[in-house]
């Protein structure tokens, strides 16, 4: 049996004079896609290499994978490069999950192959039923993205063997001989995919069999779709994107496919659901209204949507004056202080502070974090440094960034939401300054 390239064709993946670096696990796909550019890369007009990374999570076997497919290869003539890694070490300090863990690694470590080895191409084995897979993955985590499955190209990267299946991948193992090895972690229904592969597709199948393709199809028009509307969101920001804002009018018009990929465009991370409605949401309404989402912040003010990366936010410093009321749209706060003949305390929520008037000294002021700040927390009995309170809230950079301090010419007096100053402790009856805190409206 020939194995069906046809999609290698249309998306013209293989151009003659391509050098091509193909990513090789030792399982039946990836041997199948090796041997297949391989032997028909005199046809095709490439050179092909090789590339196996070892992540270190199955002891001997994966040592035993790494062995197979170097030997291969030398038998071969065939170019290969091996690193081995520890990808559960990497995911415990980069905060990831085994899979997605040891997918950075992998792709990190093919781009470099490719470039030591001089390839323009990097060739990975994804076939249809992992495509098939993948899309019903997506679609239970819902959001709607993913569901165009993998693509055949993205940028260098290919996938010669979407069109195919893995039982045609299989056969063309048996007619042509080629060995390849099993790995026993494609077993366990601890993850995710597997529990699909093993549970999910058998009950497709029986509904229809020809599922596999079926979704591949779909997943086509699903792309074509995107394509279209990514497009359109282009031509959109492209033309109304001022470098910082939107306009709001302009953005409400649009479809909202449109108007959520134009969102998408302009922020640095991937959006959850979540965040494009919250997003969207500015776009109704008037005034001062936020949406903090993954990395940047989106203010409507005077009739346009600013886009604000958190690294640039600051909070300035204002003056708290008793009897006004003071806006700090960065930290999406309002403030009113007031002088009161009754003494209070700070209440739970932190809406509420109660400073003991004769303990502040000179003006008032609202800031944010600076060096060697350090205060006595009320009921602490001892200095902290605000660093130290932050790293014990387990607060983000960005939430650090935009935390209100509320000082006076001796120092601190509080910090929102974290904690006040023993000096500043009023008892029942004293003469206090009262701040009463309340959130600007929000996107969400």
């Amino acid at each position: 049996m020939m194995m069906n390239l046809e999609l290698a064709a249309r998306y013209h993946m293989l151009p003659p004079g391509s050098r091509v670096l193909c990513a090789v696990s030792g399982g039946a796909d990836s041997m199948c896609l090796l041997h297949l550019l391989w032997s028909g890369r005199g046809g095709l007009g490439i050179e092909v290499a090789a590339a196996h990374y070892e992540h270190g999570l199955r002891g001997e076997e994966s040592q035993r994978d790494a062995e197979f497919v170097e030997r291969f290869c030398r038998e071969r003539e065939i170019a290969c490069l091996v690193e081995h890694g520890d990808a559960a070490d990497y995911g415990r300090k980069k905060h990831l999950g085994i899979e997605e863990a040891a997918r950075e690694l992998r792709y990190d470590f093919l781009r470099r192959a490719a470039a030591e080895l001089n390839c323009d191409k990097i060739a990975t084995a994804h076939n249809a039923d992992d495509n098939a897979e993948t899309i019903i993955f997506n679609l239970c985590r819902g959001g709607g993205l993913g569901l165009g499955g993998i693509p055949p190209v993205r940028g260098n990267i290919i996938r010669p063997l979407l069109g195919c299946t893995r039982a045609e991948i299989e056969e063309y193992l048996r007619e042509n001989s080629i060995p390849h090895v099993e790995d026993s972690s494609n077993e366990s229904d601890a993850y995710s995919r597997n529990l699909i592969r093993h549970h999910v597709m058998p009950v497709l199948r029986s509904i229809n069999p020809g599922a596999v393709l079926a979704a591949g199809r779909a997943a086509r028009l699903l792309r074509e779709d995107e394509e279209c509307l990514e497009a359109q969101a282009a031509e959109f920001t492209g033309r109304f994107f001022d470098g910082a804002s939107l306009p709001q009018r302009e953005l409400a018009a649009l479809p909202r496919a449109i108007a959520a990929r134009a969102v998408r465009r302009l922020c640095p991370k991937t959006l959850r659901l979540a965040h494009v409605d919250a997003a969207l949401g500015l776009c109704g309404g008037s005034g001062l209204a936020f949406a903090d989402l993954p990395g940047i912040r989106l203010r409507r003010e005077q009739g346009r949507i600013y886009f604000t990366p958190m690294e640039c936010l600051e909070l300035p410093d204002k003056s708290l004056v008793p009897g006004q009321t003071l806006e700090i749209p960065e930290a999406g706060l309002r403030l009113r202080a007031e002088i009161a003949e009754h003494g209070g305390e700070i209440n739970d929520l932190f809406k509420t502070y109660c400073f003991k008037y004769e303990s502040i000294c000179g003006n008032i002021s609202c800031t944010g974090r600076r060096p060697g700040d350090r205060l006595r927390p009320i009921g602490r009995g001892c200095t902290k440094s605000l660093k130290s309170l932050f790293l014990e809230a387990g607060m983000t950079q960005d939430q650090r960034r935009l935390t209100p301090v509320f000082r006076d010419e001796k120092g601190i007096l509080a910090v929102y939401g974290l904690a006040a100053d023993e000096r500043t402790q009023a008892r029942r009856g004293e003469k206090i300054l009262r701040i009463d805190i309340e959130r600007l409206q929000t996107g969400r």
